[in-house]
This record gives structure tokens, C-alpha cells and sequence, in this order.
């Protein structure tokens, strides 16, 4: 049975696209849970005109996501921390204080977006990848500088 996909499916499709699937699959599974149409019928000619509106959506998103990547990637995130020797941090840089930093700067990434293998410990400079849209990706730059204590007597 021919099927037209209302939302992404795993290991089955993305949303839009026309499958062929087991009866029963359809009937018992994609059907009653409004996650696919039957493509004879006639909500698929709706069910593509949803789709349309919804690519052209996306497309926008994504453009919009794209110009904020270049400006992203032109920032530098610098954090001023407590380092002992070896430059090694008492505490971390984390995506979510990454994530602060870019708010502080006038710019809304979801830490989740923010993919950062482990917390920084160092210090130096870093990039740091972040996941803005479904194939738009930006580098951001973190620098992390040793906080100049006062000498106490």
C-alpha cells in the first residue's frame, strides 16, 4: 500500500514523502495515528499542499538560520576563569555557559544545540560546533582567559 508521510518516520521517511508499506503496517500502525495517508485518496492532494507550504517554511528558516551562522561565527565567546597551573580551570566552560554568552551577545542557541564533547578545562581559544537548522551548522570561537588575581598581604 502506497502511503504519503504527515510527519518524519524512522527508518521509514520524512515527512512528504510517498511510501510503499505492508497493508497492516498502514491500517494498524501509520493510519490511526494520523502519521500517514493513503495516497489514493483524496486528503493526499491536501496532505501536498500542506507539504509545499511547509518546504517554503523551511526553506525561509533556513535561510534565516544561515545568516545567523555568518554572524555567529564572526563572534569570539570569551570567559575569564580561575586557572591553577598548567592552565588548568577550577571549573569548566559548558554548553550551556556558551549558550549564555551568545544570549549576552543578542543571539538565542538552545545549549542542546550546542555540541561540545566535553566541558573545557583549559585555557585557550576552541571551536566549538553548533547545530542551527537541519544542514546549517556554525563554528563558534570560545577564548578562555586566566583571571588575574590581586596580590592579598
Amino acid at each position: 500500500m502506497k502511503v504519503i508521510l504527515c510527519e518524519n518516520v524512522p527508518n521509514l521517511g520524512e515527512m512528504g514523502s510517498t511510501v510503499k508499506v505492508a497493508e497492516g503496517y498502514a491500517r494498524n500502525y501509520l493510519l490511526p495515528r494520523k502519521m500517514a495517508v493513503p495516497a489514493e485518496s483524496d486528503s493526499a492532494k491536501q496532505i501536498e499542499h500542506e507539504m509545499r507550504i511547509i518546504k517554503r517554511r523551511e526553506e525561509k528558516h533556513r535561510a534565516e538560520m544561515t545568516e545567523l551562522a555568518k554572524k555567529i561565527e564572526a563572534l569570539t565567546i570569551e570567559f575569564t576563569m580561575r586557572a591553577g597551573e598548567e592552565d588548568k580551570l577550577f571549573g569548566s566552560v559548558t554548553a550551556a555557559q556558551i549558550a549564555e554568552g551568545l544570549a549576552e551577545k543578542g543571539y538565542q542557541v538552545d545549549r542542546k544545540n550546542i555540541h561540545i564533547e566535553e566541558p573545557i578545562r583549559t585555557l585557550g581559544i576552541f571551536t566549538v560546533p553548533a547545530k542551527l537548522a537541519k544542514g546549517v551548522e556554525a563554528n563558534i570561537k570560545v577564548w578562555v582567559k586566566k583571571l588575574e588575581e590581586e596580590a592579598t598581604e
